[in-house]
């Protein structure tokens, strides 16, 4: 098999995902690099489980197998958690430090891990950490939380940051443009702050 970059990308429905992985797609096109890229849905719809798989430059279908992921973006801690058996050993992982009530995402029976206690647990990934709700609020709109945790992850990736913003430009609504630039750029220097 071809090497590829594989980045696995999770959250709630309704979190902005799937965007984001289009965001990737377009920045890998406009890079000229190969792409392929799948996405399951869970129970999107009523805030439950999304991931979405990109895997870049790689020649072999589109699903990333657990143990290999070079890096895991999480818009929720409780999905860092859940998912973070992707993650290779020298994995990287970039997380928003938000947890959704798990009362409507967690399905399984027994205690749900406090905040502090999944942080513990991911520690060993050493992730990059950031307040993506906050740092999109400061941007214009908490919306922009999807485009914040890409720009903190672009450090991790090997796509230029330019065509990460291009592809930003390209796919947000018009209305909303200035808007997730400014949560790029914010959320970018947020990632290499930490």
């Amino acid at each position: 098999m071809s090497a590829s970059f594989d980045i696995l990308i999770v959250g709630i429905g309704g979190q902005g995902t799937i965007l984001a992985s289009n965001i990737l797609g377009e920045a890998c096109l406009i890079e000229g690099r190969p792409v392929k890229g799948a996405e399951t849905h869970g129970m999107a719809q009523r805030g439950g489980s999304v991931e979405t798989h990109i895997r870049i430059d790689g020649q072999y279908g589109p699903l990333i197998v657990p143990g290999t992921a070079d890096l895991l973006i999480s818009f929720d801690l409780l999905e860092a958690l859940r998912y973070s058996h992707y993650l290779k050993t020298e994995g990287k992982m970039v997380v928003n430090r938000h947890m959704v009530l798990p009362t409507s995402v967690f399905t399984q029976k027994g205690p749900v891990p406090t905040e502090d206690e999944i942080i513990a647990q991911l520690s060993r990934f050493k992730p990059c950490m950031i307040d993506a709700d906050r740092i999109a609020t400061d941007a214009g709109s908490i919306l922009a939380q999807n485009v914040v945790i890409l720009g903190a992850a672009s450090w991790s990736m090997p796509l230029k940051s330019e065509s990460l913003l291009a592809a930003v430009k390209k796919l947000v609504p018009p209305k909303t443009l200035e808007t997730n630039v400014r949560a790029f750029e914010m959320g970018r220097a947020a990632g290499r702050a930490d």
